[in-house]
C-alpha cells in the first residue's frame, strides 16, 4: 500500500508538469494523468500549505499522536498540502533519523491526494546533501526542498550558488525539487537571475519565498508563471497581494495558530464579492504577526493548546518558556481570532 501511494504521489508531479508545460510523456505516464477535477484541486486553486510544527512529549521525543491530531486540524481547516521538516518543525534540532521519521509519518497520514514536501539538503558536501535528498524522496514526498543558503556561503556570489545547484542536479537525477529561502544558516534570497536559472532546469516544483519586499516578490511570481513551479509566499503581510498577483498559495507561520483564516484568504483573495472582508483580514493578519511571532514556535504551541490540541509547551530551539505577558498577548489574539471567524462567517475547527 505504501509503495502504491509513493508512486501515485510521484506521478502527480510529472503529470502536472506535463499539463502545464505541454511536454510529451511516455504512454505509461499519460495513462496516469489525473482527472480534470483533481487537476483543478491541486493546480488551479490557491493553496494554504502549512509549515508544520513538531510536537514533543515530556521526555523530549517527537509526539506522533499529537502530530496526527495536528494533521487533522490542518486538513479540517482547509490545508491543501504539507511542508514537513522545515524551520517551523525545528529541523536543525532534529536528528537525520527524526527528519526521515517525521516526513514518513506525514506522508503516511496525510489525506488522499494531499501533496507533501520536506527539506532534504542536509550535509557538509554536495554528495552528502544529495544522498539525504534521496532518502527524503524515498519517504514518498512529492518534492524535496533545498535550503538556498546550503549551496553557497554568505560571501560567495550567485555564480557559485548556480554552479553548486547544477552539480546537485546531476547528483539527484530526476528527483523533483523545491527551494526555501530559510533564514538559517543565513537568509539567501534568490535573485531573478538565479530564480530563472533554477526554473530552466525543469526540476523545480515548489518555492517558499521570504523576500518580503512585494515588488521583488512580484517579479519572481511573474517568472514562475507558465512553469510547473508552485510559488508560496511566507510573508503574511503580502497575502492578498501575492495571491492576486498569481502566487499558488501561502505558507506563513501564523497558519500554525489560525489555519482557517489563511485558508480562507487563499480561497477568497480573488473573490470580487469578498474584497471588503479580504482587505480587513489582511490588515488584521499584518497587525498581529509580530505579536504571535514572539518566542515562536512556543507561541504556536500555546495557541494550539488553548484551542484544545493535546500538545506540550516544549521546544528544542526555544529553551525559554513563554512569559506571562506573552501568554496574555496570545490570549488576546485568540479572542481576536474568534472575532475574525464571526465576521467572515466561518467556524473554528473543533479539536
Amino acid at each position: 500500500m505504501q509503495t502504491k501511494n509513493k508512486i501515485a504521489r510521484r506521478d502527480f508531479v510529472g503529470t502536472v508538469a506535463a499539463g502545464i508545460l505541454g511536454v510529451a510523456l511516455p504512454g505509461s505516464a499519460i495513462a496516469k494523468i489525473f482527472s480534470e477535477n483533481t487537476y483543478k484541486r491541486f493546480v488551479s486553486d490557491k493553496k494554504y500549505v502549512p509549515v508544520m510544527i513538531t510536537p514533543y512529549k515530556q521526555n523530549g521525543q517527537i509526539d506522533f499522536d499529537a502530530l496526527s491530531k495536528l494533521i487533522g486540524l490542518y486538513t479540517a481547516a482547509g490545508a491543501k498540502g504539507f511542508f514537513a521538516n522545515c524551520a517551523s518543525s525545528e529541523m536543525y534540532a532534529l536528528s537525520p533519523e527524526e527528519r526521515l521519521a517525521l516526513t514518513k509519518y506525514v506522508v503516511k497520514h496525510a489525506g488522499k491526494n494531499m501533496s507533501v514536501v520536506s527539506t532534504g539538503s542536509f550535509g557538509e558536501t554536495l554528495n552528502e546533501k544529495a544522498e539525504f535528498t534521496k532518502k527524503i524522496y524515498d519517504t514518498g514526498v512529492n518534492g524535496v526542498i533545498t535550503i538556498t543558503s546550503h549551496f553557497a556561503k554568505q560571501d560567495e556570489s550567485d555564480d557559485v550558488l548556480m554552479k553548486n545547484y547544477d552539480a546537485f542536479f546531476q547528483l539527484t537525477k530526476n528527483i523533483p525539487l523545491g527551494t526555501y529561502e530559510c533564514p538559517s544558516p543565513y537568509k539567501r534570497v534568490l535573485t531573478p537571475e538565479v530564480f530563472t536559472f533554477l526554473l530552466k532546469s525543469g526540476r523545480m516544483v515548489y518555492h517558499k519565498d521570504t523576500t518580503i519586499d512585494f515588488d521583488k516578490v512580484k517579479v519572481k511570481i511573474e517568472l514562475a508563471k507558465n512553469s510547473k513551479l508552485e510559488f508560496y509566499d511566507a510573508c503574511i503581510a503580502n497575502t492578498m497581494y501575492s495571491l492576486q498577483a498569481g502566487a499558488r498559495g501561502m505558507s506563513p507561520i501564523c497558519g500554525n495558530l489560525y489555519p482557517e483564516i489563511v485558508a480562507w484568504m487563499c480561497a477568497n483573495s480573488t473573490n470580487p464579492d469578498r474584497q471588503e472582508d479580504v482587505k480587513y483580514i489582511q490588515q488584521q493578519l499584518t497587525r498581529t504577526e509580530d505579536l504571535i511571532g514572539q518566542n515562536y514556535p512556543l507561541s504556536a504551541k500555546y495557541f494550539l493548546h488553548k484551542r484544545g490540541l493535546p500538545i506540550e509547551l516544549i521546544s528544542r530551539t526555544n529553551k525559554e518558556p513563554l512569559t506571562d505577558k506573552q501568554k496574555e498577548v496570545l490570549d488576546d489574539v485568540y479572542k481576536t481570532f474568534l472575532g475574525w471567524c464571526e465576521r467572515i462567517n466561518i467556524k473554528p475547527v473543533q479539536v
